[in-house]
């Protein structure tokens, strides 16, 4: 911008007041073109839900359908109530003392809020709340997946207020509020650790607190529970991908010409790798290829990338993206094994890859402030704080309400139980619909047999 203003200059335009460069550096078009591109970015990250939507019900059965889309829609109209309400003081305090520090409830800004005396000119404070905002649902919608089938919904809904409202921006403080984690070198540029696996983690012990789904256990062996929908499933993956480039994208926090194109290409490179990773992988273990582990492997090279996407090289984000690939592979087959059941693979994809993702960025930094040790001290310290978390959350929520739905009513489906009608209009009843639910799968049935044959 600064270029095409003097050019403009030399040949004579006479440039308008609005227009002319501001003394801080940052000129007013530069402050719109940054302005504009993060509300863009907060557009598609909000997107990002749409897609965490159509994963989830299409990796689920049909019977549960309305539950998951309800769930779905309730995280993000919590997450943005609670966020406004006290999330965001909470997450970016100003001056605290490195762990906790509340600048108030609810949102208020003075005149400088809406200059470039904000954030340097990337963007206004209106601005900054709405793109945080769509980032602090996002944790809690990676729960829903791992939980899904078999939760009583006012149980999540509780969880879910709670660990969006409290949890997510009191540790996300630590690093992006300038906390005790971001003094000491920890890096995460837009949350493989901070969103990922703080959703990872929760998941982790929701899953692990409410057993799994009838019949997926039985006698020692592994049964695979198929879903209901893989073009749904495969829109949806696409969909974040879409969703991806604001959630990496707008971390650059502004427009930045060379600094978000070059932030674009490391994400699209990595997930583009772990696709192929996951795709190659599971045909290996499988004999046959599955689309369900190609389409978590995309997901596991967005979430791999997205904590060094600024700072890593190309070929160490086609590295970073390939390691992911292999891993959510690997890591679906070891929680199965270990009888943790997740119907969509959100621990696998989040939670694992969140981990090597934030440590790859001590591998593959071009930044040699960026240490692996550090790096290992934050993922330490996220998984403590959000497990201890998730579970007295988790805990309380069962011993007063209770978590999971009775036997019947999981049988029968949770759109049923929970909401009295069902999501397809099919013109038959729970049990073909349960049937008709088997139809595609949520998992590589090969590689779910190689699994059951070993176990």
């Amino acid at each position: 911008m600064k270029r095409f203003l003097t050019g403009l200059a030399l040949a004579g335009v006479v440039l308008l007041p609005s227009v002319a460069l501001a003394e801080d550096g940052v000129s007013p078009g530069e402050f719109v073109a940054n302005n504009v591109w993060m509300m863009l970015s907060a557009g598609l990250v909000f997107i990002m839900h749409l897609g965490f939507a159509s994963v989830e019900s299409g990796l689920t059965r049909a019977k549960n359908t309305t539950n998951i889309l309800f769930k779905n829609t309730f995280v993000i109209c919590i997450g943005i109530l609670t966020y406004a309400l006290c999330g965001f003081n909470l997450m970016y305090p100003g001056e605290f003392n490195g762990f906790l520090g509340f600048a108030g409830l609810g949102l208020s800004t003075g005149p400088e809020g809406l200059t470039t005396a904000y954030a340097g000119g990337g963007y206004t404070y209106w601005t900054d709340f709405l793109f945080q905002a769509m980032f602090a649902a996002t944790g809690a919608t990676i729960v829903s997946g791992a939980v899904a089938e078999r939760i009583k919904l006012p149980s999540f809904m509780v969880f879910t207020t709670f660990f969006v409202g409290l949890v997510y921006p009191i540790v996300g403080s630590w690093k992006w509020g300038g906390g005790w984690l971001d003094q000491m070198g920890f890096y995460d540029f837009a949350g493989s650790t901070l969103v990922h696996s703080v959703g990872g983690w929760a998941a982790l012990v929701g899953a692990w607190m409410l057993g799994p789904r009838l019949g997926k256990y039985v006698g020692g062996k592994m049964n695979p529970i198929p879903g209901s929908n893989m073009p749904m499933a495969a829109v949806g993956v696409f969909l974040l991908w879409l969703g991806w480039f604001g959630f990496n994208g707008g971390s650059v926090l502004s427009a930045d010409p060379g600094a978000t194109s070059f932030t674009l290409v490391t994400t699209c490179l990595a997930a583009a790798a772990g696709g192929v990773a996951a795709m190659m992988t599971s045909w290996f273990v499988a004999t046959k290829p599955d689309l369900s582990m190609a389409l978590n492997g995309i997901l596991a090279g967005l979430v791999g990338i997205t904590a060094g996407a600024d700072t890593v090289s190309i070929l160490g984000s086609v590295i970073i993206g390939l390691a992911a690939g292999v891993l959510v592979v690997g890591s679906v087959l070891f929680f199965d094994r270990i009888k943790i059941d997740d119907p969509v693979g959100a621990i696998s994809v989040h939670l694992s890859c969140g981990i090597w993702g934030t440590l790859a960025v001590g591998i593959f930094s071009t930044n040699p402030e960026h240490t692996f040790g550090a790096q290992a001290i934050g993922v330490a310290a996220y998984g403590i704080a959000t497990v201890i978390c998730a579970t007295v959350i988790f805990g309380v929520v069962n011993m007063t309400m209770g978590l999971r739905v009775s036997e019947e009513e999981e049988l029968e489906g949770l759109d049923y139980g929970e909401h009295g009608a069902h999501a397809y209009d099919l013109g038959v009843g729970a049990g073909a619909l349960d049937s008709l639910g088997s139809l595609s799968s949520s998992r590589p049935v090969a590689a779910t047999q190689l699994a059951t044959e070993n176990s």
